[in-house]
């Protein structure tokens, strides 16, 4: 999987009213379970840089919680499973749930949603009987603390309680939860909150034994002759995601419920399978995603509800290395750990509502842990060889701070990088580089638009191998913390290894 050359943008663009005060969004899940998860101010500052402007935590961690404080990142918190129990069963544990996880943070942290549980009909059935008691306690704490009108509460739901869910009029819910359900949505319907659920047009793909087309999946245009038509209402379906929503909407009709609106809180597609799962690759889940992105933000809404679109969290912003399972269930991240971007979101020809198009905004930064000989001997040869302008790293210039060779040379190589029109290959140095999203800035040294219109002289970029002798400014040698010894060893530590 490439992604040194990739850049995930992603344009979560909030826009027009859809029920009310509620405005329709893409928003992400961050899941925890990596080996080497992020650092909170990290996550944060990928958020910052890809314009996400909602996302959802599968617990209540502080660390995130303080992160996201004074962003205006719209947050949904979640009560996790193993809590569930206790909540549900005393009011005041509930109370005292919301007073340490939501309302110590609240509104420098704009927490908007509280998840009570996920997927508690389905992975935790003995939890099913106090559900509903959770969720009552919960918003009666949020009551207590005049936060009710500001945060909903709902639980998210697995689209396996749906049955016969096409064509999308016959859909029903199993009547095993039916005794959860109709109170569920009772209260979902007097506290004018969401019916959330988890919808995964992948994995009704993979059990459909072929039926299902792969393009109907994929939000792929279809020819006339190929939508899915519901025979009931003569309803043309035109890809998987339309008709679970309105399976949802239809099954809630069946006992009577027609004013809630769903919100899908988990969708997306893996970037890698095993050999079961042909599918799970980096250009389906480019595909699945970015025509999600697209379909959501359009407000193309479903064919029960044309114009009424759908807010949806796409699952996940990083890949999890540690998740149980298959192969796909660690790829179905946007990022790697390390921030960079597993693919290219396909945004592009979406007219003005894409008009904050981040496309651009990829930058070159030092790896962290190389060994600091081989980054300076590629800092060295940046501002030598590779023709790159150090003289901001002066001391006294906007960039000499920190003084450090990591900060040095992010500089140097996002300036090479740029003035290379970010081409293939030009942001490696060796190993010691990366491609991030992250804008590098800091104080008074403003990476935004470094180098990006720098060519030159000859027209040709100088080799990585190239044994010219170093453009440095003498001034730039001379006032640098690093002795010229140490950069003469990094620049002979690197000829070694060119060699």
């Amino acid at each position: 999987m490439e992604t040194n050359n990739a850049l995930v943008f992603l344009l979560f663009l909030a826009v027009s009213s859809v029920f009310a005060d509620e405005d329709v969004f893409i928003g992400v899940n961050i899941g925890t379970e990596l080996s080497d998860m992020p650092h909170p101010t990290q996550v944060v500052a990928l958020l910052k840089a890809q314009q996400i402007r909602h996302v959802r935590l599968f617990n209540a961690d502080r660390g995130m919680l303080l992160a996201l404080a004074n962003t205006g990142i719209k947050v949904a918190v979640t009560v996790p499973n193993e809590q569930l129990l206790g909540v549900g069963q005393s009011n005041s544990t509930a109370a005292n749930w919301v007073a340490q996880n939501v309302v110590s943070h609240y509104p420098a942290t704009n927490i908007t949603t509280i998840c009570v549980g996920s997927e508690v009909l389905s992975a935790l059935p003995n939890a099913a009987p106090i559900l509903v008691n959770a969720l009552k306690f919960v918003h009666s704490a949020l009551v207590a603390s005049n936060l009710d009108r500001q945060i909903k509460v709902s639980t998210p739901l697995a689209s396996s309680i749906i049955l016969d869910s096409f064509p999308p009029s016959q859909a029903f819910f199993n009547h095993t939860v039916k005794p959860v359900l109709l109170p569920l949505l009772k209260f979902l319907q007097s506290t004018n909150s969401f019916f959330m659920l988890n919808v995964y047009p992948y994995y009704d793909y993979m059990q459909s034994n072929g039926v299902i087309p792969l393009d109907y999946a994929l939000f792929k245009p279809l020819a006339a002759n190929k939508e899915a038509v519901d025979s009931n209402t003569l309803l043309h379906y035109t890809n998987v995601f339309d008709a679970m929503i309105d399976a949802a909407y239809f099954a809630m009709l069946d006992v009577n419920f027609t004013n809630i609106p769903v919100m899908v809180t988990e969708s997306g597609w893996p970037s890698l399978g095993d050999s079961k799962e042909p599918d799970a690759t980096v250009d389906n889940a480019n595909t699945y995603n970015s025509n999600l992105i697209k379909h959501v933000l359009n407000k193309t809404g479903t064919p029960k509800h044309p114009g009424m679109a759908v807010s949806t969290y796409i699952y996940e912003l990083y890949n999890e290395d540690n998740k149980a399972g298959p192969l796909s269930e660690k790829n179905w991240g946007l990022f790697n750990n390390n921030g960079t971007p597993v693919y290219i979101l396909r945004l592009t020809e979406s007219g003005s509502m894409f008009a904050n198009d981040t496309s651009n905004n990829t930058y070159c930064a030092a790896k962290e842990g190389v060994d600091s000989k081989m980054l300076q001997a590629a800092l060295d040869w940046a501002c030598g060889p590779g023709k790159v302008d150090c003289a901001p790293l002066l001391q006294g210039e906007p960039c000499y701070e920190p003084d450090n060779v990591a900060a040095h040379a992010t500089f140097a190589f996002d300036a090479y990088y740029h003035m290379m029109g970010r081409a293939p290959g030009t942001c490696d140095f060796n190993g010691v580089a990366t491609i991030t999203t992250t804008n590098p800035s800091h104080g008074s040294c403003v990476f935004s638009s470094l180098g990006r219109n720098g060519t030159f002289l000859n027209g040709t970029a100088p080799a990585m191998d190239s044994t010219s002798s170093s453009a440095y400014p003498a001034q730039y040698l001379n006032n640098n913390s690093f002795s010229t010894t140490l950069m003469i060893l990094g620049i002979l530590g690197l000829s070694v290894i060119l060699l």
